[in-house]
């Protein structure tokens, strides 16, 4: 994590003090993404797709599962610890045996209803269970996201991730040129969209899309959203866009508009934006493993 990933960081604990249990594992999560290390296990071969097909879509991923189970107990331990009563009643799923890969592929795929079924297997609050795992999976789409940026096809065109198939978390208007680009809250890719467009139901009519704007911040903090499909997104006017690093801390900063849409009727899909059909190969383990234990 850089340095100034870590202020933003710190910053954001001091203006939501009552967050830090869930701060320590978000710092957790950015720590190892900064390891690039992962990259090693990113899929060799993946070519430029101007399809519906996000990149990650059908991949073969090599894993070496107990190396993996380091990361994830690691995860949910820091969980664990926080103090809360929901993040506690995560210790059950440290000591219960798991098969690793089903885990790591139903927090990648967000399948929620799978990961639903594990947390009740090994005894765990399925809300904080959910949370957690999904996050396990952030580092590797995040050297996904580095060795693919290349791939990304000018042309795509969809509302959902062209790495990993997720909504966005957010989008950027940028510059003077005002350029908008969706950002990934879970690999962190940027993608241009170059109308005003729904995401979720490719909805363009601005009759049926309205933009709300806080009473407080100006206009450079806003929701957009549809009328017809009740999905909105929170977008960001900005010089340039945001470093791969600090976009789930951009997102986690401005929950507020999350509310306030919300409030408003408001929602995002439960589920992403493609369904990732990947295939997780056990890697024998190696004598030296460069995950931290």
């Amino acid at each position: 994590m850089t340095a100034s990933t870590d202020s933003n960081l710190q910053e954001l604990g001091r203006q939501r003090p009552e967050w830090e249990p869930w701060l320590a594992v978000i710092e957790e999560v950015l720590n190892e993404t900064a390891d690039a290390q992962w990259d090693a296990l990113v899929p060799a071969g993946i070519e430029s797709r101007e399809s519906k097909i996000p990149l990650l879509a059908g991949a073969t991923i090599t894993l070496e599962p107990d190396s993996l189970r380091r990361w994830t107990e690691r995860l949910l331990r820091t969980a664990s610890r926080s103090g809360t009563e929901k993040m506690a009643a995560l210790k059950p799923a440290l000591q219960a045996p798991s098969d690793i890969l089903a885990l790591f592929k139903a927090s990648l795929c967000q399948d929620s209803d799978r990961l639903n079924e594990i947390a009740a297997a090994v005894g765990a609050d399925p809300e904080a269970f959910q949370a957690v795992m999904t996050l396990a999976p952030v580092p590797f789409l995040h050297a996904c996201n580095r060795r693919w940026t290349h791939a990304i096809a000018p042309s795509w065109a969809e509302g959902y991730c062209p790495v990993c198939g997720a909504w966005p978390a957010f989008a950027e208007v940028r510059g003077i040129e005002r350029n908008r680009y969706f950002r990934c809250g879970r690999c962190a890719s940027g993608w241009q969209l170059y109308c005003l467009i729904c995401p979720y139901c490719g909805m363009t009519d601005h009759n049926e899309l309205v933009t709300m704007v806080p009473e407080q911040g100006g206009t450079s903090r806003v929701i957009e959203a549809c009328k017809r499909c009740l999905g909105y997104v929170k977008s960001f006017t900005t010089l340039q866009g945001s470093p791969a690093a600090k976009v789930m801390l951009d997102d986690l900063a401005s929950v507020d508009l999350d509310v306030a849409a919300l409030d408003h009727g408001y929602r995002r899909p439960p589920a992403p934006g493609y369904s990732l059909d990947v295939t997780l190969v056990e890697k024998p383990a190696e004598k030296s493993s460069f995950w931290r234990g």
